[in-house]
């Protein structure tokens, strides 16, 4: 991983945010900021989301006539894995330089607490284990999934065990209460 895109997925989790954008912007703040090369799905008129190769901002909104809300974001890494040169998006690619193939987990993990950023493991969903583990930084709300094991049908192929999955934000204390009283 480049130095510079390594430091894009530190501070990702570090702070929460993409390029300075919160899970809970509009999408036309979010346009601003990584341009408007990007796919958009929209589920029954409450739900949106916009891909941008790498980042995916999710939207909801209550009723068709209502604005669309910030809801989530999620870095989708294990997308790095299909060396496509339209991953990571333009935007993150001019500012941060090449995209290696993997993340490792465990190089992201130690760069994280050497800046004091301590991520702790929380409960792994049941229809993920025991293929992927999931820690948690708790003061920016972001967790980092990996692939624990490899598993035919369960893991991407271009992945190995120790590579990081995806990045999301936020993760609620609330949502690490609910994970836990389900494990």
């Amino acid at each position: 991983m480049t130095p510079h895109s390594l430091a894009f997925h530190v501070h990702v989790v570090a702070t929460g945010t993409v390029l300075g954008l919160r899970p809970s912007d509009s999408p036309g703040r979010v346009a601003t900021v990584l341009g408007p090369d990007f796919a958009e799905n929209t589920f029954g008129g409450q739900a949106m989301f916009r891909d941008y190769g790498l980042a995916e901002f999710h939207f909801h909104r209550a009723h068709a006539r209502d604005a669309w809300e910030g809801h989530h974001f999620s870095l989708q890494v294990h997308r790095l894995a299909r060396r496509d040169r339209a991953i990571p998006g333009e935007v993150l690619r001019t500012r941060y330089g090449r995209f290696t193939p993997r993340l490792r987990f465990e190089k992201l993990r130690r760069l994280l607490e050497r800046r004091g950023v301590p991520l702790v493991e929380i409960p792994e969903y049941a229809g993920n284990a025991p293929y992927y583990r999931t820690f948690w930084q708790p003061d920016s709300l972001t967790a980092v999934s990996f692939v624990a094991e490899r598993g035919e049908y369960s893991t991407p192929a271009g992945l190995r065990a120790g590579d990081v999955y995806g990045i999301q934000a936020p993760v609620t204390a609330q949502d690490v209460e609910s994970r836990t009283a389900r494990a």
